[in-house]
Order: C-alpha cells, then sequence, then structure tokens
C-alpha cells in the first residue's frame, strides 16, 4: 500500500514529463486540462509515495528552463511522463530518459489515447486513467493516485538491474548509461551559488500562472494580460539564449498565447475594438486558418463575433462563422457548435441573397438538433459526484451544458421545453455573472428569430 500522505519517508525526487494547462488531443478533438492530472493525479501520487514531486513549470531558475530540464531527466530517482494529448515535447523528454537512464521511468496517459498508441509505444507497459475534459473524477483520483503511488514503491524498492524499464537498455545490451563528472557538479553547485548571492530568482512559471488564475477570478483582466506578457517575454528571452549561430526555434507556448488573447480582448484596453484587434493579431501567429486546435479556432471565432457585433463589418461575420464551423466539425462539441448556429442566425436575419439566408436558416437548426444530442449524452454519462475534488469545474462545466441545451431548444422554437431548461440552467449557475451572459444570449436569439425574413416560411 502507499505511504499516508504527510509521512516523512522521502526517497528523493520525481521529475514530471507533461503538458501544462489545456492542451487540445488532435486524434479525438478533446481539449484536456493536463494541470487538473497533475493536481489531482500525479503529484498526490508522488508524495504518497515518499518523493518529492517536481514539474518544469515549478523549477525555480532564472537563466533558460532546458538546462534543469535536462538535469532531472538525467538525475531524478523516478520519472513519471504524462503522454496524454500526445505531446511532442513530453514524448521527446521520456526518449531521452530512456537514453539516460535504464530504470525508474512510469509512463501514463488519458485512456483515449491508448486505443491507438503509436507503434513504439505499443510494446511498453502504460497506466492508463480517465479524464473528463476539464476535470477529474472523484473515484477516479482515488483508483489512479493509489496505483501510481503503489507502481512508485515497487519500482524504488526493486534492485536497479532488476527493475530496468527503458527499452534502449532492453535491445542495446552491454550499454552503459552516462553520468556527470566531478568537475561538472562542482561548476554547477559554483553557478548556483551565485545565483542565489545575486538576488531572488524570476519567480517560476507556476507562481505566474497562479497569479493569472487568481487575476481571471476577480475578472482583472488588465492584470492577467500584463502577468501573460511577463510570461511570455520570458519564454522568448530563454529561446534567445540558444539561438546564436543558429536558427531559433520558435519560443511561443499555444497556451500562453491563447490565455493571453483571451484576457488581452477581455481588458476592453486601451478600447473594446483595440483590444480585440490586439487579440486577432496574437492568436495569428498560431495560424488560424489551417489549425486543428479547437481552443485556437473558439477563441477566433470569439474574437470576430466580437468585432462584427462592433462594427457590423461582414467580412467579421463570415470569419467568426468559418471558424465555428471548423471547430465544431473538428471537435463535435456544444460549445462551437452553438456559437456556431447562433451567427448562422445572425447572417441569416441580414440577408444578400435570398437562397443564401435560407441555407444558413436550416443550417442553423440542423446544427442545434446536434447539439441538443450532445448535451443530452454529456448529461447522461456525467452524473454529479460527491464530494467533489478541491478545484473542480464541474459545477461551471454542467451549468454551460445546461445553458447551451436550452438555447438550442429556444433556437428550435420549442418554447416551452427551453424555457424549462433555461430555468434549470439559471438554478445551477456557479456564479452570478453566468446567469447574466445566458439571459442576454437568450435574448438576443428571440430577437434574431423574431426579426427573421425567413418566419413566414413553413418549417415542417
Amino acid at each position: 500500500m502507499p505511504a499516508q500522505p504527510g509521512v516523512t519517508t522521502e526517497f528523493g525526487t520525481c521529475f514530471v514529463i507533461m503538458g501544462f494547462g489545456k492542451k487540445t488531443d488532435f486524434e479525438t478533438g478533446r481539449v484536456l486540462d493536463l494541470d487538473q492530472s497533475y493536481i489531482n493525479l500525479i503529484k498526490p501520487a508522488v508524495e504518497a509515495a515518499g518523493l518529492k514531486c517536481i514539474r518544469a513549470d515549478e523549477i525555480v531558475h532564472s537563466g533558460l528552463i532546458d538546462l534543469p530540464m535536462y538535469e532531472q531527466l538525467l538525475k531524478a530517482d523516478v520519472v513519471v511522463a504524462d503522454l496524454s494529448t500526445s505531446n511532442r515535447n513530453a514524448l521527446y523528454e521520456l526518449g531521452v530518459r530512456h537514453a539516460l537512464r535504464p530504470y525508474t521511468t512510469v509512463i501514463i496517459a488519458e485512456e483515449m489515447m491508448m486505443k491507438s498508441p503509436t507503434f513504439d509505444l505499443s510494446h511498453i507497459v502504460i497506466r492508463k486513467y480517465r479524464h473528463l475534459g476539464e476535470d477529474i473524477g472523484v473515484s477516479e483520483a482515488k483508483r489512479f493516485t493509489n496505483d501510481l503511488a503503489a507502481a512508485i514503491q515497487s519500482i524504488i524498492a526493486t534492485e536497479p538491474e532488476l527493475r530496468g524499464d527503458s527499452p534502449v537498455y532492453k535491445f542495446i545490451e552491454r550499454l552503459t548509461p552516462p553520468s556527470v563528472s566531478p568537475a561538472a557538479k562542482a561548476a554547477a553547485a559554483a553557478a548556483s551559488a551565485t545565483e542565489r548571492v545575486a538576488g531572488a530568482p524570476t519567480p517560476v512559471h507556476s507562481e505566474l500562472m497562479q497569479r493569472v488564475d487568481e487575476a481571471q477570478t476577480k475578472c482583472d483582466w488588465v492584470k492577467a494580460r500584463m502577468l501573460l506578457e511577463e510570461i511570455r517575454e520570458m519564454r522568448r528571452a530563454g529561446a534567445s539564449e540558444t539561438s546564436v549561430g543558429q536558427q531559433a526555434e520558435n519560443p511561443e507556448d499555444p497556451d500562453v498565447l491563447q490565455r493571453l488573447a483571451l484576457a488581452t480582448y477581455k481588458s476592453k484596453y486601451p478600447t473594446p475594438e483595440e483590444a480585440l484587434k490586439a487579440a486577432r493579431d496574437l492568436l495569428k501567429l498560431l495560424e488560424p486558418q489551417t489549425t486543428n486546435d479547437t481552443e485556437t479556432l473558439g477563441l477566433w471565432g470569439s474574437v470576430h463575433k466580437r468585432l462584427w457585433e462592433l462594427t457590423k463589418e461582414s467580412s467579421y461575420l463570415d470569419e467568426a462563422v468559418r471558424a465555428y464551423e471548423r471547430g465544431f466539425y473538428l471537435r463535435n462539441d456544444y460549445y462551437n457548435g452553438i456559437n456556431y448556429a447562433y451567427l448562422l442566425n445572425e447572417r441569416a436575419a441580414r440577408p444578400v441573397d435570398f437562397a443564401e439566408a435560407i441555407a444558413d436558416f436550416v443550417q442553423a437548426r440542423r446544427v442545434r438538433r446536434e447539439v441538443v444530442s450532445i448535451c443530452n449524452q454529456w448529461l447522461e454519462s456525467n452524473v454529479r459526484p460527491a464530494p467533489l475534488l478541491p478545484g473542480s469545474r464541474y459545477p461551471e462545466k454542467r451549468y454551460w451544458v445546461l445553458a447551451t441545451l436550452a438555447e438550442a431548444e429556444i433556437g428550435l422554437e420549442e418554447e416551452a421545453l427551453g424555457q424549462r431548461r433555461l430555468e434549470e440552467a439559471l438554478s445551477a449557475a456557479p456564479e452570478e455573472w453566468m446567469k447574466e451572459t445566458t439571459r442576454e444570449q437568450v435574448s438576443k436569439l428571440k430577437t434574431l428569430l423574431a426579426a427573421s425574413p425567413l418566419k413566414k416560411l413553413p418549417l415542417a
């Protein structure tokens, strides 16, 4: 059995390889919040096994993050690699670890990924867990935490020659693992001491992101924007340190850019229109015209939807429709779907060509029927867990599913059913601002439907 949390049986360190924040699994179209996996599954299991848990965004280091990251891949007593969403950085770092150390590497992944693993991973033991997208279930957290803690304890209790898990050392016999020379160790210790004397290190990525979360919770979007700009500049400065005499790698982190774009347009600074255009320019770096990242497409659609509402320029409306349409068919989700349907009604209410207006009106109804099905399936598959994990986003997620279902049914002109759904959603709202957002959206939709020139057409 794993050690009880809080028991001081620390064996050493465990370095965790994984992405940060929300990442899109392009194979399934799902967006997973990997921070939830780390906070609710991995870190508790590692600490229960008696190890200090470290992720790259928690390393205190004033310079380029690559140096301490590679040191951890070599020296960490245990490495846990989460390959969920087929994160390219995580896969690369796992390969480095397998080349450096013949044992004590544990691989985990969200269960949907393992339905079609890549060939090189198909013969390696991978422990699976179930992710709900932006949350982790209580029972799953308990199950997987216990299993992972027990696996780590078993590995560190086994003799080194019996715990080999690297395919590199398995298939290439008599390979000798590398080590750091005494001179290099002394130089690293001296550099660390100099850094401590020079003053406090730059805040680590995780600390700054926590401040961003706090600012967003308070709707202080200007502060969140400033913090994210600082994080972005840290990454760009770090990348430039290695680019002398060679081609610089792209220093942009999609998650940081996405969050910065959101904070930028939400800040409405210096004006709402200028903030939206600044957010648009940030998202251009993620190539929204060709990307399969549904998070980027959703933000691109949201920015252009708001630009349309401000300016009434039809090009913004068309761009928003394209973004939500592509996001919906890539991900088959209710968020992109309900926005796509709404904007089709916006375009149908302002027709340049009557045939085009009919096509948009009919397509909006078809999309809403799909959204109703998606929402009902989610509600059937996600019965409220009790108790909720700390930081669980289940109540928020359930609210938006109910609110979307209500909007879809109202958009299909099933008024009585839609109104009952709306009342159910509003009674479940975790925060007051969510109710206001939903009421405003439903009101705009009703106005659109009432004014549509297509109302005279038979719907049967």
